[in-house]
């Protein structure tokens, strides 16, 4: 049973992603419950070059809400 629920899960994600990318448009696609935690998987906005891209993410944190892995991919 996670220690956190999956709208605090987001939250933190949302968070993180909001200070590590500095934009406010984050979009979750979905959340996964794991035995071991969840992994939350989206997509944000990036800025190469002066050209506007997005890019997807996968994190994946514990059950006490820590990130554990980041995974970030041009789409």
């Amino acid at each position: 049973m996670p220690q956190i629920s999956k709208d605090s899960a987001s939250e933190i994600v949302i968070n993180f992603l909001k200070k590590r990318k500095e934009t406010d448009k984050i979009d979750i696609a979905m959340v996964e419950e794991q035995t071991d935690g969840w992994i939350i998987r989206g997509t944000c906005p990036i800025d190469l070059e002066g050209h506007k891209w997005a890019e997807g993410f996968t994190v994946i944190l514990d059950l006490k809400g820590k990130i554990k892995t980041t995974d970030f991919s041009l789409l």
